[in-house]
């Protein structure tokens, strides 16, 4: 992996999961960081676990969000890893409330962020990444309008790469769609969800997935996208536990 030596990076949701994994790997590798979350505990737990880094506590699905983000760092790197956790019940036994959270938090936060990074904009060469889902490609029948959400941030990191590639910005766009990661916050909450719905012990589903990824897989996937571009691969890719695969 090359050093990311001086290279401005911005994880919002760093304070957990795959935003964590990135966080602590470019700290690793003479990054510049900023990590990015809702709640100030988790942020200031990170800042005395991870030395170096900088922390900003905020609403991401705010308007003004973005604004404040990139007048304390704007960044080479976006990591956008942010998210809500989905209910986890077949569509009958929902409500509207529950079935849209992920519209009102993960949607809304890509939409902000990547049109900031238009507007302002970030500098030739910055790389934006969406930590998507799988669930985006496969659906997920009783995560609510989880998949739905997770299929419109691939949409808006589509749409943000025409708009750069229109306007000569040199911004590349790009969205992770990683499988179940059993070892996440959200990769638990959904093998306990579908172990129940399928009636099997949490042991018997994680052991019937096919190589499924760690948070850190999707994180060195990440970080690997933007030290070794490859833009003849495409911008959108699955992360399995042996690697990236590209989304045709």
């Amino acid at each position: 992996m090359i050093p990311l030596i001086g290279k401005k990076i911005v994880v919002i949701g760093g304070s957990r999961g795959v935003g964590r994994r990135v966080v602590e790997m470019a700290i690793g590798n003479d990054a510049r960081v900023l990590g990015v979350a809702r709640q100030e505990g988790p942020l200031r737990q990170l800042a005395q676990e991870v030395p170096g880094i900088e922390v900003l506590a905020l609403d991401a699905t705010d308007e003004a969000a973005p604004a404040k983000v990139f007048d304390i760092l704007k960044p080479d790197v976006l990591v956008l890893s942010a998210g809500a956790v989905p209910p986890a019940a077949p569509l009958h036994e929902q409500n509207w409330q529950e079935f849209r959270v992920n519209w009102e938090t993960d949607v809304k936060m890509a939409f902000h962020f990547c049109k900031e990074a238009l507007i302002r904009p970030l500098a030739a060469g910055a790389s934006v990444i969406l930590i998507s889902s799988g669930a985006a490609l496969q659906g997920s029948p009783i995560s609510g309008g989880y998949a739905g959400a997770k299929r419109t941030q691939i949409f808006i990191q589509n749409y943000s790469q025409k708009e750069s590639d229109r306007l000569g910005l040199g911004i590349r766009f790009l969205a992770l769609a990683p499988r179940i990661m059993p070892d996440s916050e959200i990769g638990k909450h959904a093998v306990a969800g579908y172990s129940r719905y399928l009636g099997i012990s949490k042991a018997e589903f994680v052991q019937g997935m096919e190589s499924p990824p760690t948070a850190s897989d999707v994180a060195t996937a990440a970080i690997e996208l933007v030290t070794n571009p490859d833009p003849s691969k495409g911008n959108v890719f699955v992360v399995w536990g042996k690697g990236l695969e590209p989304v045709p």
